[in-house]
């Protein structure tokens, strides 16, 4: 695994632990009122074209520079294939993958039951609250310490439903941990732009990230 960074400022940025890897949930289409354009980000590509704004094209993902966090790809050496997109910053760190979803759904609503159950089973705990998005995970997940004990890892985990994709946001750190406080990095969670694209594609399915070098291969 190769992490690749896109720094934004010269100065080093601490290593962020990075979250547990989250359950394979099963998507279904659940019937509900039409995704609502969103104001107030994350957004679709189509509501941010030509606004002037220079992002990182990661083929799904669309990312602008945030102030004092670099972005951070895990890529697979093997395959070239991007798994994770990361922001990270010194006091926390934001992973965002976007899913394909139906045209008229929930489907953050579907798989919200299924991501509690599975850390219930792996011993943990996922607890809803409201937060700026709507509801969203307050996690507590067992991981293994470097030592070989056992501790509980703080995150949040934030669904959106948009049109024709979900994005699910993880947050780790400071703003898992103090949710209140966490107006900047709802902020640059807000500022991220998703790609659905034509193709069809089977409900849940991730929406695949790509380097920026190949992206504007594809363009």
């Amino acid at each position: 695994m190769t992490d690749v960074k896109f720094r934004r400022k010269s100065e080093p940025t601490p290593e962020v632990g990075t979250e547990p890897s989250e359950p394979a949930v099963e998507a279904t289409s659940a019937a509900s009122e039409p995704a609502e354009p969103r104001t107030d980000g994350p957004f679709d590509e189509s509501q941010v074209a030509g606004d002037g704004v220079q992002r990182v094209d990661l083929g799904s993902l669309l990312i602008a520079p945030s102030e004092g966090r670099e972005l951070r790809l895990q890529v697979d050496e093997a395959s070239g294939t991007v798994q994770a997109v990361m922001l990270a910053g010194q006091d926390g760190a934001l992973e965002i993958q976007a899913f394909a979803a139906p045209r008229n759904g929930d489907l953050w609503g579907t798989v919200r039951p299924q991501i509690q159950a599975d850390i219930a089973g792996r011993g943990g705990q996922a607890e809803e609250r409201e937060g700026r998005f709507g509801t969203e995970l307050m996690c507590q997940v067992p991981v293994k310490k470097p030592d070989g004990s056992v501790g509980l890892q703080p995150s949040r985990i934030i669904g959106i439903n948009g049109d024709r994709w979900m994005l699910r946001a993880s947050l780790l750190g400071r703003p898992a941990l103090q949710p209140d406080s966490a107006q900047d990095w709802e902020d640059a969670l807000g500022q991220v732009v998703v790609r659905r694209g034509a193709v069809a594609m089977p409900v849940g399915e991730p929406l695949p990230a790509i380097l920026p070098d190949q992206a504007r291969r594809v363009q």
